[in-house]
């Protein structure tokens, strides 16, 4: 998020710096643009910040428990079917999320799918 934040800011530089070389502009004009160009810049920058924002809150409420969560939120994981909920349930406890592959729950293909949404409480 960060990289775009960066990009963002230099796309806006850019563009008020163009802005401001182009010929047989008046003083005004250059003014008006370059205030358009930061305003933009200004509302970029504050949606990136709030979809920071999101993502790290909407994260904290959809991790998943492995050693506590319900059938339903088990299957509420991408790829993870009522029979593999059902497999999970049954092969509590974890002590890693990674034992999902080494007790062949999962695949390694699909834990890379749920890696980042699931944890282990003990």
């Amino acid at each position: 998020m960060q990289i775009r934040f960066i990009t963002a800011s230099v796309v806006g530089l850019l563009l008020a710096t163009g802005l401001a070389c182009s010929p047989n502009q008046t003083p005004d004009q250059l003014r008006e643009k370059t205030a358009e160009a930061t305003s933009t810049l200004r509302r970029d920058t504050k949606a990136v910040a709030e979809g920071v924002k999101e993502g790290l809150t909407s994260n904290s409420r959809t991790s998943v428990d492995l050693n506590k969560a319900s059938k339903d939120d088990l299957e509420s994981l991408p790829g993870i079917t009522p029979q593999k909920a059902d497999r999970i349930i049954a092969e509590r406890p974890y002590a890693d999320t990674h034992q999902l592959v080494t007790r062949h729950v999962v695949s390694e293909d699909e834990y890379g799918q749920i890696q980042d949404r699931i944890l282990v409480t003990r």
